[in-house]
């Protein structure tokens, strides 16, 4: 149905999406544009697997402010999924500056043939880039609180705001070029590209709300509860929130939602959609006050992705936003409501 309506033809797309021209003309390019910071390749650094690359990080004033590796391509060995980490936090109590590395699981080409990304590939780089930001540009003393050391419902907000920039204009037709030709990505197929990004999120928008909600919901039974039939716990607890839709079952059932119980998620899978707000608030306040400047960049840097977890986030926030999150970008960035 996508492709019927909005013609988006991913093999189309993909000749555009060179791994290398992502990563150096549209991540760091985006970065350099908004924080002035610039990367230089090390091929002096051992790395743990071949593919693995390393860059320098340099501030804006040509200080060193410390590592990142990057490990793109999906191995036997290697965990699914996309994060990033630290091999080293800052602190400087400890004197140390931060290493950090970004891991995907993209699929590696044919030798000699280049590595072409879909454009869901292209958005996990900037996200998880926008996690690496968090803790490049940690200014603590105390390795507890440095960098992406924070709170389960903001640590995501510096990650998906970063997404944004993938599909910026001036962004896009910087790294967005085919690799056979050097043309750019016709106007067109961004247009198409643009529009899809709406398709379906009313229906994501009610699951992961109502998986949010059921999670919660577990979370509220007291010490010492008698143990529950988990298919009726599950329907009375959509019931009582509201989230029972018909057409819309949680994206995840009790019995395999791994987010509820395990990897420090108890209670807080609803921090994904409260950063996508945060996230969008954000790109907001961007887009009505220039964009991509270095000006709105450093306020960012100053105020959010400097900060760790050395303040209330409310205060930190709204000292960036100037009023209270608003859930309206986010409707519109679903397309929920008119933008």
């Amino acid at each position: 149905m996508r492709k019927q309506r909005y013609d988006v033809d991913e093999s189309a797309l993909k000749p555009y999406f060179k791994l290398n021209k992502v990563l150096r003309d549209g991540v760091f390019y985006a970065a350099n544009r908004l924080y002035g910071i610039t990367f230089r390749q090390r091929h002096d650094i051992p790395v743990y697997q071949p593919d693995v690359m390393v860059f320098e990080v340099f501030d804006h004033d040509g200080s060193s402010l410390g590592l990142i590796y990057f490990d793109y391509f999906k191995r036997d060995n290697k965990s699914g999924g996309a994060w990033m980490s630290n091999f080293v936090g800052q602190s400087k109590l400890l004197g140390t500056k931060p290493v950090v590395f970004n891991v995907a699981n993209f699929t590696k080409p044919a030798p000699g043939q280049p590595a072409l990304l879909s454009f869901d590939d292209v958005t996990t780089m900037f996200h998880e880039f926008g996690h690496a930001l968090h803790g490049l540009f940690a200014d603590q003393t105390y390795p507890m609180v440095s960098g992406t050391n924070v709170a389960r419902d903001f640590v995501e907000f510096p990650s998906q705001f970063n997404e944004h920039w993938a599909l910026y204009p001036d962004v896009l037709r910087h790294y967005a070029v085919d690799h056979r030709t050097g043309k750019p990505i016709p106007q067109d197929l961004v247009d198409k590209l643009r529009k899809s990004q709406t398709w379906g999120q009313g229906y994501e928008l009610g699951e992961l709300l109502a998986a949010s909600e059921l999670d919660m919901q577990w979370h509220l039974l007291p010490a010492g509860a008698p143990k529950p039939d988990v298919d009726a716990f599950e329907a009375e607890a959509l019931k009582l929130t509201g989230t029972n839709f018909p057409d819309v079952p949680p994206r995840y059932r009790s019995s395999y939602f791994l987010h509820i119980w395990a990897n420090g998620y108890a209670a807080a899978y609803y921090a994904y959609q409260w950063t996508v707000m945060l996230d969008d608030d954000a790109y907001d306040w961007f887009e009505h006050h220039g964009g991509l400047t270095r000006q709105n960049g450093q306020r960012f840097r100053d105020l959010i992705l400097s900060k760790g977890h050395t303040l209330d986030y409310g205060p930190m926030f709204r000292a960036f936003y100037g009023k209270d999150p608003d859930v309206g970008p986010m409707l519109k960035d679903r397309g929920l409501i008119p933008g």
